[in-house]
């Protein structure tokens, strides 16, 4: 696979009650989420007698696009999960959702984010005798559960869930209920929406994104609010809040790139911020220049609210093939050098003796976007200008993003004129972590209780690290506790 040199969401993560053909309509879902995970796919239903599941690698449309599979997934009500990995390896039995029989009946359960304490809470899982069948930290809720010594299975996850760490998003379904989790930080989305469900009945539907609403024809009712937990049983929607209110700390990097450009965050339009946040950088880093080019597709809002501000032409000067994955070719070190211009093309004609303006939502590694600047030089660009609608990106990501170790994060060990002559611009600039704020309507970042979850530009991480700062102490101190 070519290293498209990005940061990675973690996983996407979809539910549906009392609707018809629920294994058909919880695909539909997942394919509006296929941006958060691309790596493996699954989905569980339940017929109100016994649940059925279908898992498998690969993409949406691969996995559910033959009628005996969908055969094979009756009822009413499902949910379903895509995955992209940051913990443990993509093999079959590490995808979602994870299944187990309990006491109380099955449970199914579909994760997004990461648990920051989940190695410490597997080894003493593992000492006190429970059996992993993943690699995955989502198991360790399945487990916790399992050990659990309340009656119910509400009790139960309230009881799991205030033992995790992290940043997460849970759907979940039982014999009688699809529940829905945030972390009580809300660093990870949930949405909820309605339908018109079953037999003319009123349906429910959870999803990572409004988007994956916006495909089933479901109406976005609300956010799932941090810390909340939300029951949807035959007597209607419940919300549950067993965790003390915290300010919230959802993850800003939604708006700079997870999220699809048609989703509605947290109130936001992410189209419409993603333009502001473009308009912000214009402001902080203007100069003179004949075209404003985004680096597609991620960078194509910014890129636009950059043109508005500054009153450049904006136009599309590289064009992306968006038929290109992993690539079909044996990954030689010539086709990796060359694998940047499968995935983009410059077009010449714009970029020919004119002074450029490339915008993107942010640098990682850099390779890439050395690449992209290679080329648009080779197309005759005059000057080659970088802006970037992110602040410099100089921590890692714990809360179940997939970036690099922090010594292979670019900005972390160079300073934006180093980072400048590396990739080979003329000049770079990153919007402020300030201006980023200004964008998303906030003042200012108030450093005592930033509105968002900032850590992997300012190193402000509001979730404890525990297998990452004292992960042998901590795991001691709580298999006392699970013994």
């Amino acid at each position: 696979m070519i290293d498209d040199d990005k940061p990675h969401e973690e996983c996407g993560v979809f539910g549906v009650w009392n609707v018809t053909d629920s294994a058909a309509i919880t695909a539909l879902g997942l394919h509006a989420l296929q941006h958060r995970g691309q790596e493996a796919t699954g989905i569980v239903t339940h017929d109100g007698v016994r649940f059925h599941s279908h898992k498998g690698l690969g993409l949406v449309g691969d996995n559910y696009g033959d009628a005996k599979v969908m055969a094979g997934l009756p009822g009413t009500r499902a949910i379903g999960h895509n995955r992209y990995a940051t913990t443990g390896e993509t093999v079959l039995r590490n995808v979602q959702p994870l299944f187990a029989e309990f006491e109380f009946g099955g449970l199914a359960v579909g994760h997004n984010g990461n648990l920051t304490n989940a190695h410490t809470l597997r080894t003493a899982l593992v000492r006190r005798g429970c059996l992993f069948q993943s690699t995955m930290d989502s198991e360790v809720f399945v487990h916790l559960i399992a050990i659990s010594l309340y009656a119910n299975v509400i009790d139960r996850l309230i009881d799991a869930i205030k033992q995790v760490v992290g940043a997460y998003s849970l759907v979940a379904l039982t014999n009688e209920q699809l529940i829905g989790v945030r972390d009580p930080l809300g660093v990870r989305p949930l949405v909820l929406g309605r339908m018109h469900g079953a037999d003319g009945n009123e349906g429910w539907v959870l999803a990572s994104e409004s988007c994956g609403l916006d495909i089933v024809g479901a109406d976005f009712i609300r956010d799932v609010e941090p810390g909340e937990i939300v029951v949807i049983d035959a007597r209607g929607v419940q919300s549950i809040k067993p965790f003390a209110a915290q300010n919230p700390r959802f993850c800003v990097f939604e708006y700079i790139y997870f999220a699809r450009p048609d989703s509605v965050m947290e109130g936001n339009s992410v189209y419409e911020a993603r333009k502001r946040i473009g308009a912000q950088l214009a402001i902080e880093a203007p100069l003179a220049a004949d075209v404003i080019v985004p680096v597609p597709d991620s960078g194509v809002p910014a890129a636009m609210g950059f043109a508005e501000q500054s009153g450049i032409a904006f136009e599309l000067g590289i064009i992306r093939n968006h038929y290109v994955g992993r690539t079909f070719i044996e990954p030689t070190d010539q086709i990796r050098h060359l694998g940047v211009r499968l995935k983009h093309s410059a077009n010449r004609a714009i970029l020919a003796g004119k002074r450029v303006v490339l915008v993107d939502d942010s640098i990682v590694r850099g390779t890439t976007s050395q690449k992209i600047v290679e080329m648009v030089r080779a197309a005759g660009a005059k000057e080659v200008h970088l802006r970037v609608a992110g602040p410099p990106t100089t921590h890692s990501c714990f809360y179940g993003i997939d970036t690099p170790e922090r010594g292979k994060l670019l900005a972390a060990r160079n300073s934006v004129e180093e980072m400048a002559a590396l990739i080979g611009v003329d000049s770079l600039a990153f919007i402020s972590i300030a201006g980023l704020y200004q964008a998303l309507g906030k003042q200012e970042r108030d450093p005592k209780a930033p509105a968002f979850c900032d850590a992997c530009f300012t190193g402000d991480y509001p979730i404890a690290l525990t297998d990452h700062l004292q992960p042998q102490n901590a795991q001691l101190n709580l298999l006392a506790e699970l013994t």
